[in-house]
């Protein structure tokens, strides 16, 4: 049975504002199959209005792929948290494999945009994950723990109760390779005793997501084990049948 509760598409850069109508619709006329599931919807920073336009009646909330830790100045090409606000978003995507690795963003860095984000009352989903090779070395919970240590350092409780955290294996990321049920489980429930020891019954509450090649054949023996809360789904979470199917999964 599964135990989902949160499905967040993650569009990277794609999509266009024909696919924030076509995806709007979709999951409107299939919303009934999977009520009491937060699905929340990510597209580009250029699509947010249209995609605010098009859910603003429906139980859809609106994300971000990611946001500035600063408030406003001189800080060519970001867009702050309260820019974001304005648009209707409530979820803000942070460090991602692909950022992490193609933008060179630190733990600090996400650890100062999760402060940011949370301070203003807006949900941080905050990515951790090991490579290939750290997998193959046996070091994905010393990877992870680092990355959970300074990627939420400073929060507080309080701040804690607005965080999701979600765990994407690098290697399964856009490969159609996935973790086991097994594995990611192991992995979660890993993440969910280090949440507990130091955020105690906040930490309980945290929702835990798992993403990496989900799709609607394997998203229900994900979302069945019982430290899996839900799935951050990138390429599937563009094709709007697909998406619903897995967001059907997360409701068993």
């Amino acid at each position: 049975m599964s135990n989902a509760s949160l499905v967040i598409a993650n569009w990277k850069m794609n999509g266009n504002r024909a696919l924030t109508r076509e995806m709007s619709e979709i999951l409107r006329d299939n919303q009934a199959d999977f009520k009491g599931v937060k699905v929340v919807v990510c597209p580009p920073y250029t699509l947010l209005a249209d995609m605010a336009g098009h859910i603003y009646y429906d139980e859809i909330a609106l994300g971000a792929q990611n946001v500035s830790q600063h408030e406003n100045g001189a800080h060519t090409g970001e867009i702050s948290v309260a820019m974001l606000q304005e648009l209707g978003v409530e979820y803000i995507l942070l460090g991602h494999s692909e950022r992490r690795a193609e933008q060179q963003e630190s733990n600090d860095s996400i650890a100062a945009k999760a402060a940011a984000v949370t301070q203003a009352g807006l949900t941080a989903v905050v990515c951790v994950g090991e490579d290939k090779s750290q997998r193959e070395a046996d070091k994905t919970w010393s990877v992870i723990q680092a990355q959970l240590e300074q990627s939420l350092a400073g929060l507080s409780a309080k701040q804690m109760a607005r965080v999701v955290v979600a765990y994407e294996p690098i290697w399964a990321i856009g490969t159609g390779e996935t973790a086991s049920p097994a594995q990611a489980q192991e992995v979660h429930a890993k993440i969910r005793g280090w949440l507990v020891e130091n955020y105690q019954q906040v930490g309980a509450r945290v929702p835990l997501l798992y993403g990496g090649s989900v799709k609607a054949n394997n998203a229900e023996s994900l979302f069945s084990e019982a430290d899996i809360d839900g799935g951050l789904i990138g390429g599937a979470s563009l094709k709007g049948e697909e998406f619903s199917a897995i967001c059907r999964a997360a409701k068993g």
